[in-house]
C-alpha cells in the first residue's frame, strides 16, 4: 500500500510495450472520451511498477492509484468517492478532482487534478471491481500468487506495517471473494527476469480479441 520506496527496476522492452500501448490507444474510449485501463491484483504484486512503465509507453498518461481512493477506514468501500470524484466527471468529459488519502497522517489532502486524456490507467487492488468494469477499457491482471505478493508486499513495507498488513490480508480475501476481478481480466501480466509476458486473460472472449504474439517476452492480443 506504501509507496514510498522506489520499485525495483525491471528491463522491459520498449518496442514490445509500445506495441501493447499502441493497442490500448486504439480502443475505443470507455469513459466519456477516455479509454480508461484497469491494472488490478493481488497487493504486492508489482501493479503500480508495471503502470507506470505502460503509462510512460503511452505518452505520459495519467495514473491514478486506487492507494489514494481508499483509506484506513475504508479499504474497499470506496466506490462512492471514485464514483462521484473521478467517473462521473470523466463521463462528462470534464477534468476530475479527487482527494488523495496518506497513509501515514491518515488524512485526505488537498484535491488533484485529472484531465479527461485519451488513456488513463488506473490501478490499484479492486481496479477491476464489478462496480467499474462497464467503465474499463481493458483490464489487465498482475498474475502473481496471492501469498507471493503479500510476502513481497509486507518485506517492502517493513515490520512497521505488520499490524496494517495483517487487517490488510483479511480484507482483501474478503474482497475477492465477493467480486473477484481476475476471472474478468482481458490480458494477464507476468513478470519475468527479462521484463514482462502478456498473455490473454479468461475474460478475452468477451472482448472478441485474437491472440498476437511480440516479441521480447510480450505476448498480447490483437
Amino acid at each position: 500500500m506504501f509507496r514510498g520506496n522506489q520499485p525495483t527496476p525491471h528491463h522491459t522492452s520498449g518496442i514490445a510495450i509500445h506495441d501493447l500501448a499502441a493497442r490500448l490507444r486504439g480502443l475505443p474510449p470507455s469513459l466519456g472520451p477516455v479509454r480508461l485501463i484497469g491494472v488490478d491484483g493481488h497487493a504486492g504484486s508489482g501493479k503500480s511498477t508495471f503502470a507506470g512503465r505502460l503509462a510512460r509507453a503511452l505518452g505520459g498518461a495519467p495514473v491514478l492509484h486506487l492507494d489514494d481512493i481508499a483509506s484506513h477506514e475504508e479499504f474497499f468501500a470506496w466506490t462512492g468517492r471514485l464514483r462521484t470524484q473521478v467517473i462521473e466527471p470523466l463521463a462528462r468529459g470534464e477534468q476530475a478532482r479527487y482527494t488523495p488519502y496518506d497513509w501515514r497522517t491518515r488524512a485526505f489532502g488537498a484535491p488533484l487534478p485529472l484531465p479527461p486524456a485519451p488513456v488513463i490507467v488506473v490501478e490499484g487492488v479492486g481496479a477491476g471491481r464489478r462496480a467499474l468494469r462497464p467503465h474499463l477499457a481493458r483490464l489487465l491482471w498482475m498474475e502473481l500468487p496471492a501469498e507471493e505478493s503479500w510476502a513481497r508486499g509486507r518485506l517492502r513495507d517493513g515490520a512497521e506495517q505488520r499490524e496494517f498488513w495483517d487487517g490488510w490480508i483479511a480484507a482483501e480475501r474478503a474482497h475477492f471473494t465477493a467480486d473477484a476481478s481476475r476471472p474478468h481480466a482481458d490480458l494477464l501480466v507476468l513478470q519475468r527476469p527479462e521484463g514482462y509476458e502478456v498473455l490473454p486473460g479468461p475474460g478475452a472472449a468477451a472482448t472478441a480479441d485474437h491472440g498476437v504474439t511480440l516479441s521480447d517476452g510480450f505476448s498480447a492480443m490483437g
